[in-house]
């Protein structure tokens, strides 16, 4: 099966679905955020810290101006409790109030106090002097032996006094804020993405694929229980259906070879049967005649010895050409014997059939005609083996045309090769046996009576066929249109045995 096309291939399904998971995830976390963003302005207002100080010495100014004895420690932590920013509130009466959920910088708490006494020392200020507060806790270096300023301040007036500083450092706020205010939706947010694009991936990516190869496996488990005509499914045009196609080869061969060894297995047990039938004919004959010779209460004269001799004889000639032939057939179809491949002349090759069989064709009257186009008159093949070929055809051609008949042997040029013909004017072959005649010991002397030659072995058709095949070449049997039989071989120009 050929490579599938790239964008069917699994691996770029694999490839493109994560990059496709991955932006989908991508951009629902850019929407989070987007959303995120609108809540920073509460998670992190957008004020400077001169600006916050501002607000809570204002604020500390309007609860004290109304309640001086109010719980400015949870006042001040209720109405700044989402602030991520550090802070403190210095009283001039000693009470500190710091951000509980961010705690200053321990200094800042005491250049609160430093600036508290010095805004004591100065008196009452209006509000214009109060900004000089501000200038002096960022550009000023403060008093003797207090270090430079780490924050804004701002002070905290009550009726025009100065009662308490604001102060808020200069840092901005610490990770570890945004990470405990996010952390948990962040977190949340995250696993919830995970989970969806496994999901997506696992449905859309893997589980077609896993479907496939669970149905791969299920055929090859009902290959291996014998069912063989089970194949999977090709569908996809990916590296899985890949397999399925080499997988449903495999299956293609191993259920053809299957049928091959049962149809060996049934034709050896034909064999054996038909050997053992074939053989035991001319056994039994010599037996019994064995048998009679030995008996010593039956007188027999001298013909008759001979004669039973004479039987006995033949049929162990019999035996012995029946034997001959199995092996030789044997050797063909087992590869085994010594070939040799040469240019075969057919001229002399058709003279050396007449001149064996020229005795039977003149007791019988059978004329043999042989006919050879100029442009057949050499082929490529193993002498002896393709003359045990015709011999054995015009033998099979011979005892089945009647007296006076007619048998034609011819070799014509082939667009494959090189085409040898042999035809009789006997009764011809019955169509339901044309498929079944090279068959070892496969006989239809009965439907070809008119002669009383007696029938062969039953093996001389097959082994003409092994020759043939060993040669390359092909071998069919048909019928004339004007009566008997006509038996064709077409051999390739060159043969490799």
């Amino acid at each position: 099966m050929s490579e599938p096309v790239w964008y069917r291939s699994l691996y770029w399904r694999i490839a493109l679905g994560f990059v496709g998971v991955l932006a989908a995830v991508l951009l629902v976390q850019a929407i989070v955020f987007l959303w995120m963003t609108g809540r920073m302005a509460d998670l992190f207002p957008n004020r400077t810290p001169a600006q916050l100080a501002a607000a809570l010495a204002a604020d500390v100014s309007g609860l004290l101006s109304e309640r001086p004895d109010a719980d400015l420690d949870r006042f001040i932590n209720e109405r700044y409790s989402g602030s991520s920013r550090g802070f403190v509130v210095v009283l001039a009466d000693g009470r500190t109030v710091v951000n509980h959920r961010v705690p200053p910088p321990p200094m800042l708490a005491r250049q609160a106090r430093g600036r508290i006494f010095e805004g004591m020392q100065g008196g009452r200020r209006d509000r214009g002097e109060r900004s000089g507060w501000r200038e002096f806790g960022r550009g000023s270096s403060g008093p003797a032996g207090v270090p430079p300023p780490s924050g804004e301040f701002a002070p905290v007036v009550v009726n025009g006094t100065v009662t308490g500083i604001a102060a808020v450092p200069l840092e901005p706020p610490p990770l570890w804020m945004a990470a405990r205010d996010l952390g948990p939706l962040l977190g949340a947010v995250a696993a919830v993405l995970l989970t969806a694009g496994t999901a997506v991936a696992a449905l859309v990516i893997f589980r077609p694929a896993r479907r496939r190869l669970r149905h791969l496996q299920d055929a090859a488990r009902a290959i291996g229980a014998g069912e063989l005509g089970v194949r999977a499914p090709v569908a996809g045009g990916d590296e899985v259906a890949a397999l399925a196609g080499v997988f449903n080869e495999m299956a293609s061969e191993l259920e053809q070879r299957t049928t091959a060894l049962e149809r060996s297995d049934r034709t050896r047990r034909q064999l054996l049967a038909d050997v053992s039938h074939e053989l035991m004919t001319p056994l039994a004959a010599v037996r019994g005649y064995v048998e009679t010779l030995q008996m010593k209460e039956v007188s027999l004269d001298a013909e008759t010895q001979s004669r039973y001799l004479q039987i006995i004889s033949e049929e162990a000639e019999r035996l012995e050409h029946i034997i001959g032939d199995l092996l030789d057939l044997a050797r063909l179809e087992g590869g085994g014997g010594t070939w040799r491949i040469e240019p075969v002349a057919i001229p002399q090759l058709f003279d050396r059939i007449r001149r064996r069989h020229e005795q039977v064709l003149a007791d019988r009257g059978i004329a043999l005609l042989t006919t050879i186009e100029p442009e057949a008159m050499t082929l490529s093949g193993d002498p002896n083996r393709l003359e045990q070929a015709l011999q054995n055809l015009v033998a099979n051609a011979i005892r089945h045309t009647p007296d006076g008949g007619t048998i034609a042997v011819r070799a014509q040029a082939d667009p494959k090769g090189t085409r040898l013909s042999v035809e009789d004017t006997g009764q011809g072959i019955p169509t339901e046996h044309l498929d079944r005649v090279f068959d070892r010991f496969y006989k239809v002397d009965q439907s070809r009576t008119g002669t009383d030659i007696p029938s062969g072995s039953g093996l001389g058709l097959s082994i003409v066929r092994a020759i043939v095949t060993r040669h390359g070449g092909q071998i069919t049997a048909s019928n004339r249109p004007e009566g008997g039989a006509r038996v064709e071989i077409v051999l390739p120009q060159s043969t490799a045995v």
